[in-house]
């Protein structure tokens, strides 16, 4: 159907906002990160320096929660990568009972509310586990918040993989078969180059997720671990670290997009293949 040329410029003005409402807070904190003054407010600018990059990489609050994120999101992608791999090929060469209800099952974290998957986690971390011959606590900390993590970047990992198999031909399973393939030698030679670069993109995309996660991350973190999104929220409310607040999340800007737009062009390429 062919728009007239009035819809075009509405559409075109609608996307412009909408673009602009999304991405001008992001581009006012990234200027205010080179502001010489401790000051939010909007324009009130002053001034360019660098002088609060070098200040937030020395200090040892923000530098300690980055390392921090980094930790937990690389173990939260290899977990997530991992489950949800296998979930996904089970689900998608399989038939059983219960098939659908798993699947669900599977992406609801993601479609829960932060605060109600966080409430749950902390419930039950901090409860004692009794299972007869012995009983245990999971406690809060670097294992709880890889735990945590882990429940929904599951859900981005295995929705790229099943998507990845849907589209495949499963006739390349019986061809590999009857070609006198056995199993690994299928999955090293067809499976899993149809699927690396879903895989690629699912650890991606898992790695951002848990690289900012804050809702969930308040209420299972515990009071000794302390991630770079909780150290934002943390200390905004200080005036004399501000600046540094502006220099980390205009870091975590820097590292959130770059692997969200290469994401993409890894499912573009796939889906091209």
């Amino acid at each position: 159907m062919k728009l007239s040329r009035w819809s075009r410029v509405t559409l075109l003005g609608i996307t412009v906002l909408t673009l602009l409402f999304l991405y001008l807070p992001l581009v006012v904190v990234a200027r205010l990160s080179f502001n010489p003054q401790k000051s939010v407010a909007w324009p009130g600018w002053t001034g360019f320096t660098t002088s609060w990059w070098g200040k937030a990489w020395e200090a040892e609050g923000p530098r300690e929660a980055l390392i921090n994120s980094c930790k937990v999101a690389f173990a939260s992608m290899v977990v997530a990568l991992v489950l949800g791999s296998l979930a996904a090929f089970a689900l998608t060469r399989f038939r059983f009972f219960g098939k659908n209800a798993v699947s669900f099952l599977l992406v609801l974290p993601i479609a829960l509310p932060g605060i109600v998957t966080g409430i749950a986690l902390q419930n039950t971390f901090s409860r004692t586990i009794d299972l007869g011959l012995f009983s245990f606590k999971v406690g809060f900390g670097f294992h709880s918040l890889i735990m945590a993590h882990a429940t929904f970047c599951v859900v981005v990992a295995y929705n790229n993989v099943v998507a990845r198999l849907r589209r495949s031909s499963p006739n390349l399973l019986e061809a590999s078969a009857d070609l006198g393939a056995h199993g690994s030698q299928t999955f090293r030679f067809i499976t899993f180059p149809l699927v690396r670069s879903a895989l690629v993109a699912g650890g991606i995309l898992a790695f951002a997720l848990s690289f900012d996660e804050i809702v969930v991350t308040t209420f299972t973190a515990g009071s000794g671990f302390e991630t770079l999104p909780i150290w934002i929220f943390s200390n905004f409310s200080r005036p004399n670290n501000v600046p540094l607040v502006n220099v980390m999340a205009t870091f975590v800007m820097l590292v959130s997009i770059p692997l969200a737009w290469l994401a993409q062009r890894l499912s573009d390429g796939g889906d091209d293949a």
